[in-house]
């Protein structure tokens, strides 16, 4: 048996040509990609390579040979190996990026910030990349002020027209974090505990964006080619978010865009202890109801969004969500997902749902209406009977498909004025809606998504969970609307690290595993057939 990368070539094919699968599993298509051969077979007094019946002389045969000798085997076991021999190393540079507190919604910290994407643009540098800081602008202050914006970098490795065109989105922004909060450890000094990580924003996004790059650096500290060219963009506003970010890529769609077939977010986390891929994610409309006058009927306005069992009482809201369909409910089924252990993590006894489905649907593909809280309002300590003269109410409602958020603006002021007519109260509402941010949903049958599966399966010999995300990724959609380019979600980060909370964490496998992930991702991407993007 011959097996010139990766082929198989049988013995008997002179008697039974073998047709070369297209096959994610074995991946053996870079030789049906580069000469298009249906069949291999051999006879016994000379060698035929055939599209059908079509015969080469031997001559011919040993110059394919020759040829297909320059197109390299996948060499996974040897990435992977070097990405083990370098963990110590990965380690240290996400103990370097941890220790900087790149808060993005504490004005005092932005020299930290600017600093941070001076790191990430440095680091990309270092790598041989071709690397732009590129000025998105000022942010306005609630006093007027003017603040300068982080900048975004980008970096290209690979600019070969043969190739797909990965882009890689991340951010190093984190959220806020102190000692006082509830951290068992200092959050800005990495620190390893039982074979976690901890850190604010180890797992939020340092340690999936130092794993992509270390991914290309794997490549490149073997003088193994790159199976796609691949292109980061890494921002530092994504927290409070992504302030001027979509004006850029806006702007840069027919230059820096231009090229890219597909688009990576590694900014969420697996949904159980099963490595899991991301195809969805909710949207969100923030709105602020402003009551002013000398009676505070704020409470009651807030009664009349939301019943008890968690149905929302907007009139137009849950007529416009699109139904669970048959072959969503199965997926939902088969997902790894334990409700006791649920749960157990988020400390409560009782939940509104108590079956997976259930709850795995309201999680993420049916709107929720959240109370913030009300400014304005006395909450300092002892007591105090004065009614304040203006608050303001802050929810919002996460959007899911097929929701329009300049509908739920327009259905939610004109429920909430006429409940407010009706008291015939002295006050006065105004109701505004802050942000407008739209659902993200992939077609999981795009190739994009079996690249996905696959790399997964060779990395953790398992299939992963798709899963949506209840939460709202706006860079998602952007993308999405402004490129047109098909975008997939794969996390590295675990179930409990934390995110936003006290005790973030990483686990060392996460990262370490996550890493070669991506390298598993960056070839399979490079099996998807060109015609398709």
């Amino acid at each position: 048996m011959f097996t010139p990368t990766g082929h198989v070539w049988t013995e008997d094919a002179h008697r039974n040509p073998v047709p070369l699968k297209h096959s994610y599993k074995h991946g053996a298509r870079d030789l049906e990609k580069a000469y298009k051969f249906s069949t291999v077979c051999r006879d016994v007094d000379n060698i035929t390579i055939g599209c059908s019946k079509d015969k080469m002389n031997i001559g011919a045969f040993h110059s394919i040979l020759l040829v297909i000798s320059t197109v390299h085997a996948f060499q996974y076991n040897q990435l992977a190996q070097y990405i083990d021999e370098h963990q110590e190393e990965y380690v240290e540079a996400l103990r370097d990026w941890v220790a900087v507190e790149s808060d993005s919604s504490n004005v005092l910290r932005r020299p930290e910030l600017h600093r941070m994407m001076e790191m990430v643009a440095q680091k990309l540098q270092q790598m041989g990349g071709t690397v732009e800081s590129v000025d998105i602008g000022e942010q306005e202050l609630p006093d007027k002020q003017r603040l300068a914006l982080p900048k975004v970098v980008t970096a290209q490795f690979g600019s070969d027209p043969n190739k797909h065109t990965l882009c890689v989105y991340g951010h190093v922004d984190v959220q806020p974090a102190k000692l006082e909060d509830g951290w068992a450890t200092d959050p800005f000094n990495l620190t390893e505990m039982s074979g976690n990580l901890y850190g604010r924003g180890a797992s939020d996004n340092k340690a999936p964006v130092l794993a992509w790059m270390h991914a290309v650096e794997a490549y490149q500290k073997l003088s193994l080619e790159l199976p796609v060219n691949v292109k980061f963009v890494i921002e530092g506003m994504e927290e409070t978010g992504s302030n001027g970010l979509e004006a850029m890529i806006l702007a840069q769609k027919d230059t820096f865009f231009s090229d890219v077939d597909y688009i990576v977010v590694s900014d969420c986390g697996w949904l159980s202890r099963r490595p899991a891929i991301t195809y969805g994610t909710r949207g969100n409309c923030y709105f602020l109801a402003e009551v002013r006058g000398p009676k505070d009927i704020t409470p009651y306005l807030w009664d009349t969004l939301i019943s008890p069992s968690g149905k929302i009482l907007v009139p137009g809201i849950r007529e416009a969500v699109a139904p669970l369909s048959d072959d969503e409910w199965r997926m939902y089924q088969d997902i790894e997902f334990d409700v006791d252990d649920y749960k157990s993590k988020i400390g409560v006894s009782k939940l509104m749902y108590n079956s997976k489905v259930d709850l795995l649907a309201h999680k993420w593909r049916y709107p929720t209406v959240s109370i913030h809280g009300i400014e304005g309002a006395f909450s300092d300590p002892g007591t105090k009977t004065v009614i304040p003269s203006k608050v303001c109410a802050k929810f919002s409602i996460r959007q899911v498909p097929n929701m329009d958020p300049a509908v739920v603006e327009k259905k939610v002021s004109e429920h909430l004025h006429s409940v407010f007519s009706k008291r015939h109260s002295p006050n006065t509402l105004t109701v505004s809606m802050v942000i407008g941010a739209k659902p993200w949903l992939a077609d999981i049958q795009h190739p994009l998504y079996e690249a996905g599966k696959a790399a997964v399966k060779r990395v953790f010999s398992v299939d992963p969970d798709l899963i949506r995300e209840g939460g709202t990724i706006p860079i998602s959609r952007t993308f999405q609307d402004v490129t047109g380019k098909s975008i997939i979600m794969m996390p590295i980060g675990g179930f409990d690290d934390g995110l936003h909370s006290q005790n973030e964490k990483i686990s060392r496998y996460n990262y370490i595993e996550g890493t070669k992930l991506f390298i598993a991702f960056l070839n399979e991407l490079s099996q998807i057939e060109r015609a398709v993007v």
